[in-house]
Formats: C-alpha cells, structure tokens, sequence
C-alpha cells in the first residue's frame, strides 16, 4: 500500500511508523507546510520522498492520511481533490470531526464515499515528527465516525490499518463524538493552558512555577502541547467546548463560594464525589 501523508508531525509519524513496523505498507511519501519536518521524516525513515504539493503527494496514493490541524483540513482537501485516484481511500486524524467531515463534504466530491473520518485516542504533549512512536496506538482506541455515504470496503480498510497498530476500532457517530471529547478532552487541555497562563502572567508568577511538584505536572502536563492544533480544536468543537466550559465555571463559582465562606462541608462533597468516580474511572482505564 502506498501512502501519502498531508502533514508529517507525531501522530502522522507514530502512525507510518507502526504500519511500517507491522510490514502494511510499502511506501509512503509526505507533505506538510514546514520543510524542516519533512526532511527529519525522510532521515527517520518514515516517509521515502517528500513532495511541493498537496496534489503531488496524494497523486497514485492508494490512501491518504491527513494528518494537519483541523483548521486546515478543509483547504487540504479542496486541494487534493482533482489529484486522487478514483478508488483511493482517505482519512484523517483529527480531534473534531463535524467541521472535518462538512470541509471533506464540501471539497471532495465523488471521493466523499471513500473518506473515512477518524480519531486515534493517543498522543503525547510533545510535538513533531521527531517524537513518532511506533508503539503509539498499542492498546489505545481508535475512533472511527463513517457517513451515510461512507463506502464498506473503504471503512474497512482503515479498520485493518488501525488494528494492525494494535489498537481497538470502535465506530461512533460524529456529533456524539466532538460532545464526549469536549468533556473529556478539549475541556482539560484549555484549563491546563489556562492555569499555566495564569499563574506565569503574576508578578512572581516565575517563582510560584519554580515550586511545582508532582501534582502541578500531572495536571498541566497537556500545556506543553501544540497551541495551534488546540487553538483549532477549540474553535472548531467551540458548541459543544463552550456548553462544558460554562458547567465547570458554575462549579467553580460554588467552590469560590465554599471557599470563602470556609465550607468545609461543601467543599469535601465536591471533592469526595470526584475522588470516587476518579477510582472507579482508573480502575475501568487499567482493566482494558
């Protein structure tokens, strides 16, 4: 199988690496907007020939991974268009997937039936190509969002693909998708970015951070992550993002009261809710 991958960074890497690694492609050539990236994709041997073009990446594919922010998917897939084969598959990494499927819907046309949107649940908060893993997906989720229209055979080619890595496919539909990672994904990374960006903006803001521990690492570990690919996240699953967003702040506002009123009682109900559905979650998370 020939592929071609429309932005080379480390979930596109991880990706060519583990299908390399599980011998289910043969050759793989690369496009992306930084050149710096497809050169260290070719030195580490993920990607065999990196191209100018959208177009010339994906021509003689037989799938095409677009591995970009989500906000420039749709532009990727209006340019790739007139160049893919007529049974050429394709399919995306991307976090959100209604704005991705209305942009593959508004550009690709007859290739719409062999478009398979998809979300890989794994990731690291270090970025670039340099960080592929081949090892990535091993046990972690894939989703998968078909249309209407998508085309079976299509649909299941990029299923083989992702349990060839070692991960679990499971099939979800797109607008119950971007609500549940907006909760359990989009939610978190905004608030880590936030509280970082809060206490760095303060006078002695450098000194607070230089105390960190474990538990200020663990919970702003996802900071360190890519601001542009969040950014589009954000925008792009903003509906769904801003309903979670303003359920938390109304939680946040009960424990600003607890706390200045010194409610002890308040605040250990909140916090022993949390602490038993964080257990019983670790729990379900390390038995899978």
């Amino acid at each position: 199988m020939r592929v071609a991958l429309i932005g080379v960074g480390m979930i596109g890497g991880s990706l060519l690496a583990a299908w390399r690694t599980a011998g289910l492609i043969e050759s793989a050539t690369g496009w992306d907007v930084d050149s710096e990236a497809l050169r260290s994709g070719e030195r580490g041997g993920l990607i065999d020939r990196s191209s100018s073009s959208v177009a010339d990446a994906v021509a003689g594919a037989d799938l095409v991974v677009v591995a970009t922010p989500v906000g420039a998917m749709a532009e990727v897939f209006r340019q790739m268009a007139p160049a893919l084969r007529s049974d050429a598959v394709v399919t995306d990494v991307g976090s959100t997937k209604r704005d991705v499927i209305a942009g593959a819907r508004a550009a690709l046309g007859a290739a719409l039936a062999r478009f398979v949107p998809a979300h890989p649940i794994a990731g690291k908060e270090s970025h670039g190509v340099a960080q592929a893993d081949a090892g990535l997906f091993a046990g972690k989720r894939v989703i998968v969002t078909p249309l209407a229209e998508t085309d079976g055979g299509a649909l299941a080619t990029v299923e083989r693909l992702y349990a060839g890595t070692g991960a679990v496919v499971e099939r979800m539909d797109a607008a119950e998708h971007d609500r549940i990672f907006a909760a359990v994904s989009h939610l978190p990374h905004l608030l880590a970015f936030a509280l970082v960006a809060a206490i760095g903006a303060e006078p002695d803001g450098a000194r607070k951070l230089g105390y960190g521990g474990a538990g200020f690492r663990d919970f702003t570990r996802i900071a360190a992550s890519s601001p542009a690919m969040w950014r589009d996240i954000c925008v792009a699953n903003r509906v769904a993002l801003g309903e979670e967003l303003r359920g938390y702040r109304a939680l946040l506002e009960r424990l600003q009261q607890a706390v200045d009123a010194g409610d002890a009682v308040a605040l250990e109900q909140v916090f022993a809710q949390a602490a038993q559905l964080r257990r019983l979650w670790s729990g379900n998370a390390d038995g899978r």
